[in-house]
């Protein structure tokens, strides 16, 4: 197992565990643990300021460290406390299995950390947008349980094959973008491609939906009044530079409700508007409102249609509880409702979420099919009759009957058997020596074997995969790109060095170090490197080293006459240093 687990991730179903990676922690270098520790202190005193105060309190609930990348072990023994836990992914994963994760209140956790090049912004999700974005705010039980909620909700959403290449075209733009050295033309060029795919989607599906709201709410959500509005979004927490430019009058706040799902997004620039919900309550209101319009709860004949057009493993439910899972191949209407459907290929019955003995896939290897409706000429659907209506009908074992539905459906042949539910409701019939037609049209053979005719007056809902999981092996994630690891030089496997020499000596590991021949050493062979200097300047401060620390200033004001565009990270890197010790004194 390539994580350690616990009563939480134990809960976990096996086709999800197939994302987890271990985190490695060994791989961190003192450069991204500098990376972290100036990310975090940048964002603790400015959204201090300005997040929502759940987010300071869960800091402290969730053990996040300002110094130190969290570790996955630690984090968990705390965030277990409050009923959650967190894995290692390798980037993107697939939306819904990341909402599935959510649903059972796992936090997925990107474990690479952006470049020091890109410490402000990075399109991929890494531990400091996960874990100083998301971790901290689930600390509140309100966002808490809307963020599983969501993930309930948002892990049944039907897709379309189209979902799937934007997410892989997303998922390979964010891992060249984040690599050191990609040329420019390459990112160019799958920024095209992204925007081609967003122009050309269609109809826009239940993920694609719901993807939007997830968007809007749990990466870039404001809380409050539009007037003065507090961040909670994990994108605005973790990103130094966003945090402060959401906050502008550049972008437009806009009061939260469910025209966000119709708010598309473009995930390579910052965000013209943000949805700003009066409190978290109202995001689960929203959320609800929302799920009223799937295909999980409105069935009919356009869930069906949305199951058939997606192309992926989904699953419909019969109004007697009786669910389908397969691929959906066709389904044929009258009168603007479903009278028959058919699945191709694997297919298992089950009931509540349980395969029925006898109906796993090995049962339905080429398909399934069955009749939906009322009988021709009788008001009773087959579901509501007692046993004396069906023995008035002569449905009953040993019967050779013909069954005429509503449509044009006949169902013909020997019943041999009927499987009930609970509640004591007939849920699917047996035929021996079956012809199944639809007019002229023959559906079922009696060569084909026993026929399972499912009974259902309704379908009453329509959902991405299967009813039970363990029905089907899902075990088959496949990854066409992987994190690009940067390839090290000598030069930087010796900046790495230093980096480490200085965290060693303010870490009291070995205060032998000469942090002044480290600085001479890093403007002869480093001269554009910022953020070591920025360290050195703080030890120099702490020491009350005036002479060191004008030395380092000098330096600096060169580094940003060279550089620009470091500027205000420098600026504010050494604001912070001032900060903490007046903060001290």
């Amino acid at each position: 197992m390539s994580f350690q687990s616990n009563p939480i991730l134990d809960k976990l179903p096996e086709h999800l565990k197939q994302f987890i990676k271990p985190q490695e922690y060994s791989d961190y270098t003192a450069v991204n643990q500098a990376v972290w520790r100036y990310v975090m202190r940048k964002n603790v005193d400015y959204l201090s300021k300005v997040a929502h105060k759940s987010y300071l309190e869960g800091l402290k609930k969730t053990g996040i460290s300002i110094d130190h990348i969290p570790n996955m072990y630690g984090m968990n023994r705390i965030l277990q406390e409050i009923g959650w836990a967190a894995v290692a992914v390798d980037g993107f994963i697939p939306p819904s299995a990341f909402m599935e994760f959510q649903a059972y209140n796992v936090l997925v956790i990107a474990s690479d950390i952006r470049q020091l090049e890109h410490i402000e912004y990075t399109p991929a999700p890494d531990i400091i947008h996960e874990g100083a974005g998301h971790a901290p705010i689930i600390a509140n039980p309100e966002y808490a349980e809307y963020l599983r909620r969501f993930g309930e909700i948002g892990c049944k959403a039907i897709s379309s094959a189209k979902d799937y290449e934007l997410y892989e075209a997303v998922r390979h733009l964010s891992i060249i973008k984040e690599a050191h050295g990609t040329p420019l033309d390459k990112i160019e060029k799958a920024e095209k491609h992204i925007e081609y795919l967003q122009e050309n989607m269609g109809e826009p599906s239940e993920i694609a939906l719901i993807r939007n709201l997830h968007w809007w709410t749990v990466e870039y959500g404001l809380i409050g009044t539009l007037e003065d509005p507090k961040i909670y979004g994990a994108g605005l927490l973790s990103s130094i530079g966003e945090s402060a430019w959401c906050m502008t009058e550049k972008v437009k706040k806009i009061p939260y409700s469910i025209e966000a799902a119709h708010t598309s997004f473009d995930i390579t620039k910052p965000q013209p508007q943000l949805f700003v919900t009066p409190d978290f309550a109202y995001l689960s209101q929203v959320l609800e409102e929302f799920a009223n319009t799937m295909a999980l709860r409105k069935g009919g004949l356009s869930g069906i249609q949305k199951l058939i057009n997606s192309k992926e493993l989904g699953t419909i439910e019969l109004s007697t509880g009786l669910q389908i899972s397969g691929n959906f191949e066709s389904v044929i209407e009258f009168d603007h409702k479903p009278i028959y459907f058919e699945t191709k290929g694997k297919t298992a019955l089950s009931y509540r979420e349980r395969e029925l003995v006898g109906h796993s896939t090995k049962h339905h290897v080429h398909g399934f099919g069955a009749p939906i409706g009322k009988l021709k000429g009788i008001n009773i659907a087959i579901e509501d009759m007692s046993p004396r209506d069906l023995k008035a009908y002569n449905i009953f074992e040993g019967q050779t009957i013909t069954l005429d539905f509503e449509g044009g459906i006949k169902v013909q042949g020997e019943i041999i058997t009927g499987t009930r539910n609970l509640q004591g409701e007939i849920i699917l019939i047996t035929f021996d020596n079956c012809t199944v037609r639809h007019h002229a049209t023959v559906l079922f053979k009696p060569e084909y074997g026993l026929y399972h005719m499912a009974v259902g007056e309704r379908i009453v809902s329509a959902f991405n995969g299967p009813a039970d999981v363990s029905s089907f092996d899902l075990i088959t994630h496949k990854v066409t790109d992987t994190t690009i690891k940067p390839i090290k030089d000598a030069a930087s496997e010796q900046l790495e060095q230093y980096y480490q020499h200085i965290r060693d000596f303010r870490e009291g590991r070995n205060v032998t170090i000469s942090r002044n021949k480290v600085f001479q050493e890093l403007k002869h062979a480093y001269p554009n490197d910022w953020l070591l200097s920025i360290e050195l300047y703080e030890l120099a401060k702490q020491s009350n080293d005036a002479e060191f620390s004008e030395a380092i200033l000098k330096h600096l004001e060169e580094v940003k006459l060279n550089n620009p565009k470091l500027g205000h990270l420098i600026d504010d890197g050494l604001a912070l240093v001032d900060q903490s010790l007046v903060a001290t004194v």
